[in-house]
């Protein structure tokens, strides 16, 4: 049995079984696993010009152009194995997969090119201080920005389904608003933070029920500015509380208080975060089903895309409070990450498409994307590892 097999083997076992280990020992070994894991799906896609890694599902590779709105999350992930590494190989496939999300920076036709952009050229930005970067952000941020109307006070977020919705905003454009707010800051552009500030100030005031949970979408009329339809698109119904919209909603506003400072952000933040953790139908371990108010059966879905997005926000969240609720996020975030990293949601080597996470949700009432690894899934993972082990 030659060194790396056996180096490979102590990895994956001690992913496996996480329960009783210290904090630390899991999260440098879960970064170990992903680091082994991200190096054999970016080796998979290297050859396959302008591909990027989506899901696995029913033993089939799935990938995207950049097109698709999940394409920055795998180059994301690679700059949080490097951060934590070094490893020069997965810095050559971050460039790699970073530049083949660059077309994006010229979209006008997607509210999510914060996601696209950010999570990679953001991320490879701040870790390089690559200055040709810069100018991707700043034009992709342009880009996003040309789909605010001034009337209607928020980004637009789909063109589709126009019969329908006059003026769609959902839940998750939240968090493009963090690419308007560095070019804000980057180019003194004033106009970029007052876009993104209207589209937070208009999404508390009508996205969020008494409760602090939130609606999906939420369409507004063209002529008034106010909201005219209240829905759902990927949650059990209009009135339910999709478990990643929950997120979204929870990471954005803690990102605007970091970058605003101002406290309206905090306490909506703080109140977000309360209503998922102490919602009755949270699992102990804290991985959510994929709606809040969804029947459950022993078949009900978990997503760990919305445990990884929630874990991370509230590691953040965490430095901004006092030390009550600080110790009280961290516990949660703390369980999310220890059952993220056991073997019930953790791959095995070069299994799960090279995905690093299992069971994730994405769109299940069209049935799609059920019960897979998701590449957003991984990328908040790797980002909620990173911030815990800057604190231990």
């Amino acid at each position: 049995m030659n060194k790396l097999f056996l180096l490979v083997f102590a990895v994956v076992v001690t992913c496996k079984t996480s329960s009783g280990q210290p904090l630390k020992n899991i999260v440098e070994d879960a970064l170990k696993f992903s680091e082994q894991q991200s190096l054999l799906m970016a080796k998979k896609y290297a050859s396959q010009e302008g591909r990027l890694p989506r899901t696995f599902d029913k033993g089939k590779d799935v990938s995207s152009d950049s097109r698709w709105w999940c394409s920055g999350f795998f180059p994301g992930s690679l700059w949080y194995i490097y951060e934590n590494t070094k490893n020069p190989e997965v810095l050559s496939y971050a460039k790699l997969y970073t530049d083949r999300v660059e077309r994006e920076k010229y979209t006008v036709d997607n509210h999510d090119v914060g996601f696209m952009l950010y999570c990679s050229f953001g991320n490879g930005l701040r870790l390089t201080g690559e200055k040709r970067y810069e100018e991707v952000l700043l034009t992709g941020a342009r880009s996003l920005a040309t789909r605010y109307r001034p009337k209607v006070g928020l980004i637009r977020s789909w063109d589709h389904n126009t019969e329908e919705w006059q003026y769609p905003v959902i839940i998750d454009n939240l968090m493009n608003l963090e690419l308007l707010l560095w070019a804000a800051e980057y180019s003194g552009d004033a106009k970029l933070k007052e876009i993104a500030v209207s589209h937070a100030d208009k999404t508390i005031q009508n996205h969020f029920r008494p409760d602090y949970s939130s609606y999906h979408v939420v369409s507004y009329d063209t002529l008034s500015g106010k909201p005219h339809l209240k829905q759902t698109h990927q949650g059990y119904s209009d009135e339910s509380a999709w478990a990643r919209g929950q997120g979204w909603g929870l990471y954005g506003y803690t990102y605007l208080y970091r970058e605003t400072k101002d406290k309206r952000y905090l306490e909506q933040a703080k109140n977000i975060a309360n209503f998922i953790i102490n919602h009755s139908e949270m699992p102990k371990d804290f991985i959510p089903y994929w709606d809040f108010n969804v029947p459950k059966t022993a078949e009900t879905p978990r997503d760990a895309s919305a445990a990884s997005l929630i874990a991370s926000a509230l590691i953040e969240l965490s430095d901004y409070v006092d030390k009550g609720l600080s110790k009280k996020y961290m516990k949660v975030a703390e369980t999310q990450v220890r059952t993220l990293a056991s073997a019930a949601y953790t791959a095995s080597l070069g299994e799960n498409g090279a995905f690093i996470l299992k069971h994730s949700t994405g769109a299940f009432p069209m049935k799609s994307e059920v019960d897979v690894p998701l590449s957003y899934a991984d990328y908040y993972y790797l980002e909620a590892l990173t911030r815990l082990k800057r604190k231990l």
